[in-house]
């Protein structure tokens, strides 16, 4: 029973040093690089994606889906995919059991997998969906897919 008990704090010890060390990566990371996502509402991205035509990109991720948070911290911080996204959409993250849009996005778009990224245009048409992790070249070629 000792011997589990040691495993366990030890795999726990490691888990938590790994954890606080990929926190303090990104963190350090949220400079003026990679996709700036922006802090609103689905009712408003449509509304500003209507008054400047530009498409909305949501990534749809959850607070436990480790290819999400892998795709965070790798392809979404290059710089030649922010220099894209940023110019060309409204970005948008959507936590999809805790955010309030969460549940309902994920109904509109069948949403069974994460990460599931979306391009919709501003009535809430989806122009076109990526399912799983996506590194920065399909990313890239993800967005001009679609301008």
């Amino acid at each position: 029973m000792k011997k589990i008990l040691g495993i366990l704090s030890v795999g726990l010890l490691v888990t938590l040093l790994v954890t606080s060390f990929t926190e303090n990566k990104e963190s350090k990371n949220d400079g003026d690089t990679g996709i700036h996502f922006e802090k609103m509402t689905l009712a408003q991205a449509k509304k500003k994606a209507i008054e400047t035509g530009k498409i909305i990109f949501i990534d749809c991720y959850t607070d436990w889906c480790g290819p999400c948070k892998r795709m965070a911290a790798t392809a979404f911080k290059d710089d030649r995919v922010g220099k894209l996204y940023n110019s060309s959409f409204i970005n948008l993250k959507i936590e999809m059991e805790k955010d309030a849009d969460g549940p309902e996005v994920a109904r509109m778009y069948q949403i069974k997998a994460y990460p599931t990224l979306l391009m919709i245009d501003g009535k809430g048409n989806l122009v076109k969906q990526a399912i799983g992790m996506q590194s920065a070249d399909q990313l890239i070629a993800l967005a001009k897919s679609v301008k």
